[in-house]
């Protein structure tokens, strides 16, 4: 994907320099200058080809999709200085027999210069903005594409995977019915599996899904995981949400839940795994730390696998809307996700 995004910008890029630009020398004014005023052509060119690349720099695009109108207004002003000044550039006085002639026909040529900038700046910014425009586009496109194509992935192995989910539930049933009585435990347990495996099959189609459902959906992989490890790890799971409605993609924390369990949970030795959500205002912040218990080889070999995974469909279904931050200190690995469900 980077791949492509960086040929599909070479390529406008290419086309501006090479096709696009010389082209509006040739057909423009601008070639008529160069005999008499070569400095100041020079200038203008240079000028024009800075305007493209600073507009592509400064991904005005984005900045109009995220109603940045202050940054925005900057820009404009500082683009209006900088043309402007350009159109005062001191160019020779022509010459008439007549004194009067020469400073009339000197105010028309420079005039006339003067529009010939403002047009061609006009040309160059909205070819960036449109180029800027169409590559954002496909982009986001781009992206979606791959996450439509992971989720069909993951649907396809789970469909691969499953038996009849009826099937499926009744044996449970079946087996739960077996060990009534015996231990509280495995009660608890088979129900939490129980549990998490109904989410998973009526979720798994879904676009979207409640913030609480999910919340309950982490909390039971963590029960469940803690009647698996007995008391040696410590789960700290923190939630402050104020709007449980808020609608989210299925299991997008879950991997990171499990990376922490993987690698941070211990049956022989005490550790602690903290896990946080926090939803205010739209802004979601989810967060994961947890002691490195297992070798630091086997960690960095298998984790990164599964954070590829994750960052490509983040960013296919929260394009400039998410923020996710890894980093391991001190034998500590910690995760950092924020999500803007605005």
């Amino acid at each position: 994907m980077i791949s492509l995004k960086s040929q599909t910008g070479l390529i406008f890029d290419l086309f501006f320099c090479i096709v696009f630009m010389p082209l509006l020398v040739v057909v423009g004014p601008v070639h008529y200058w160069w005999n008499n005023f070569p400095v100041f052509t020079a200038i203008v060119i240079a000028y024009l080809y800075a305007s493209y690349f600073a507009a592509k720099f400064l991904e005005l695009p984005k900045l109009i999709l995220r109603r940045s109108y202050y940054k925005l207004a900057i820009i404009a002003v500082a683009a209006l200085c900088l043309t402007y000044i350009v159109t005062l550039y001191p160019l020779p006085a022509m010459d008439f027999v007549i004194p009067s002639m020469s400073e009339y026909q000197t105010r028309v040529r420079n005039y006339n210069i003067a529009i010939s900038i403002w047009f061609m700046f006009s040309v160059v910014l909205s070819y960036s903005i449109t180029v800027a425009f169409v590559k954002e586009l496909y982009e986001r496109l781009l992206l979606q594409t791959m996450a439509e194509k992971q989720r069909n992935e993951a649907e396809l192995a789970v469909f691969k995977a499953q038996i009849s989910p009826h099937f499926l539930f009744n044996t449970l049933n079946s087996l739960y019915s077996l060990v009534i009585g015996t231990s509280e435990k495995a009660e608890d347990a088979f129900i939490k599996f129980t549990e998490i495996l109904k989410y998973t099959y009526t979720t798994i189609e879904n676009e979207l899904v409640p913030l609480s459902e999910e919340l309950n959906y982490i909390q039971n992989y963590i029960d469940l995981q803690q009647i698996r490890l007995d008391n040696h790890t410590k789960v700290i799971f923190n939630s402050s949400v104020d709007n449980p409605d808020a609608l989210i993609p299925p299991m997008i924390f879950l991997t990171f839940v499990e990376n922490a369990f993987k690698y941070g949970a211990s049956v022989s030795r005490d550790c602690t795994i903290f896990i946080s959500f926090e939803l205010h205002n739209g802004i979601l912040s989810f967060s994961t730390q947890n002691a490195v218990i297992k070798h630091k080889d086997e960690f960095r070999t298998d984790m990164p696998v599964g954070l590829a995974n994750c960052r490509s469909r983040l960013a296919g279904l929260f394009p400039n809307r998410h923020e996710l931050k890894t980093a391991e200190d001190n034998a500590v690995f910690k995760v950092s996700l924020t999500l803007n469900l605005n």
